[in-house]
């Protein structure tokens, strides 16, 4: 493991290794606009949702590095606080980085980007025709974290309206991921797309509490084979399965012929447990997971 201190690097360096370890991050594609009415729109990836009650999302428009200047969003925000953050998917991606160029002030990156611009129903900036997901917000603060290049300015910032593209709903009127299609930023040029096969689930944890890893017995949670995933996966249950159904279940007719095949082999036997039990865990089977990896005993 190596080490680094930011007061050992430039800022540039520091930047780069942070936004290149944090990530995925979300992007806000945000449109302001000044008190002449130019409009700006330009995406941020220091981005989250901070509180649905009231509903609060906080982007930061970071000073520029290289002269310390703040950027046109910033600067608007200040004078008319009032945003609209999108949310960017894979279809218009390509957009929103030619709209994070640095256009002079009183260029409309809407017309540059080729996106269409929609009246808002709260707020004064215009909002994207093409988005799936808008927020209207209006500016509760603007808290700056510093005045020299690499400053982050949090622009706090409370939900009026959300605008969803009804294309994006699944049966039950919430969000599908699958549908969103959503788009993430790395470092450099890396972005990352929330579709197909990096869209996965897992089991939220048990309200009466998993007994977690702890309580796993020793040799399965020392196991070269089975994953941290796949023990944390094992620690999401509340109790083991009883013995009577271990030991009825040890006596189906895959475990009595693995156990005559490994009978002179225990080494090997547990390996192959656990080779099941990791194959059962890939098809969300926990419970069978279990009854396999406890022919090998209940011991701690």
């Amino acid at each position: 493991m190596k080490t680094f201190y930011p007061k050992d690097l430039s800022t540039l360096e520091f930047y780069g290794l942070l936004q290149g370890a944090v990530a995925p991050r979300p992007i806000a594609f945000v449109s302001s606009i000044d008190k002449a009415g130019n409009v700006n729109l330009s995406p941020f990836s220091f981005f989250n949702l901070f509180s649905s009650q009231p509903p609060i999302l906080i982007f930061s428009p970071l000073r520029r590095m290289r002269d310390n200047t703040t950027k046109h969003t910033l600067d608007n925000v200040l004078e008319v606080p009032e945003v609209v953050i999108h949310v960017v998917h894979f279809g218009m991606v390509e957009q929103m980085s030619l709209a994070s160029t640095e256009y002079e002030k009183g260029v409309n990156e809407f017309e540059k980007a080729g996106f269409t611009q929609v009246k808002s129903t709260e707020v004064k900036p215009p909002r994207i025709k093409e988005a799936h997901v808008a927020f209207e917000c209006k500016v509760n603060e603007v808290k700056s974290l510093g005045d020299s290049g690499g400053a982050g300015n949090l622009v706090i910032c409370e939900v009026l309206a959300a605008h969803v593209n009804e294309h994006v709903l699944d049966e039950a009127g919430v969000i599908d991921p699958r549908k969103l299609d959503a788009v993430a930023r790395l470092g450099g040029n890396w972005y990352s797309r929330a579709s197909g096969a990096s869209l996965f689930e897992i089991p939220k944890p048990l309200r009466t509490m998993g007994m977690g890893v702890d309580r796993i017995p020793k040799g399965v949670r020392n196991s070269t084979i089975l994953s941290g995933n796949n023990l944390g996966r094992l620690g999401n249950v509340a109790a083991f399965p009883s013995e009577a159904t271990v030991a009825e279940f040890g006596l189906s007719q895959e475990i009595q012929e693995m156990k005559i095949r490994f009978q002179n082999d225990p080494d090997s036997m547990i390996d192959h447990l656990h080779l099941l039990a990791k194959e059962a865990l890939d098809e969300d089977n926990v419970e069978r997971a279990w009854l396999i990896l406890l022919q090998g005993g209940f011991s701690e």
